[in-house]
């Protein structure tokens, strides 16, 4: 008799790493897979959006192909697609010139969606290069798969509009100083809890991070 493994839901699962409270936690992060799309942008434009619309069909290619018979990699378990991630920065020639105002346009983002342990660098091009054949999208092909370990952090959950972020990095720095600790560079991870397409701006759930030493 074959035992169904439980279906991992981070929701449930990984509570500390997904869905902290309104206050400031260090965290230390383990190496993760990730598959990565890379932009640069005004994120109210198109080319943003394209870009979370091809990160999808290759993270519900690798989810739904591992469940069909005979096609489960080694330790496949069923799992809850892990939510968007968005890691921020500005362009390098934007930083020449940086007087605390940032211009959507010079913003460059990594956009990227979480992997289980049991996917692989083959897996993932196989699933790719499935994907290019049933609807091909040329961004497919910008789509990298990743591991990355971000180490030591400084994570809050920020409710409210994106614009309304600053007031939530302040009080992260603030507690990084009291841990005796420093923000490494302003890059920052942003995880989207809320559906932003969707949700009204006063009620949107972003987690906020960024690395310290």
């Amino acid at each position: 008799m074959t035992t169904v493994k439980p279906k991992h839901e981070w929701r449930k699962h990984e509570k500390e790493v997904y869905c902290p409270k309104q206050k400031p936690t260090l965290m230390q992060l383990p190496r993760y897979n990730f598959i990565r799309i890379r932009g640069q942008g005004n994120p109210n434009l198109e080319p943003f959006t394209e870009r979370i619309r091809a990160l999808y069909p290759i993270a519900y290619g690798i989810k739904m192909t591992a469940k069909k018979p005979g096609m489960a990699p080694p330790g496949h378990v069923d799992y809850t697609v892990y939510p968007l991630e968005g890691v921020w920065d500005i362009t390098d020639e934007a930083k020449k010139t940086f007087t605390g105002t940032i211009h959507k346009d010079d913003l460059v983002y990594e956009l990227m969606l979480r992997q289980p342990d049991f996917v692989t660098q083959d897996y993932f091009s196989q699933i790719v290069e499935a994907a290019q054949k049933k609807k091909a999208n040329p961004l497919f092909d910008e789509i990298e798969f990743i591991e990355l370990e971000e180490g030591r952090c400084v994570q809050m959950l920020h409710v409210g509009p994106f614009e309304t972020e600053a007031a939530s990095f302040e009080i992260m720095e603030q507690y990084a100083r009291e841990q005796g600790l420093r923000r490494q560079s302003k890059v920052h991870r942003e995880i989207y809890l809320s559906d932003f397409r969707k949700t009204v701006p006063e009620k949107l759930k972003t987690v906020l991070r960024f690395s310290v030493k």
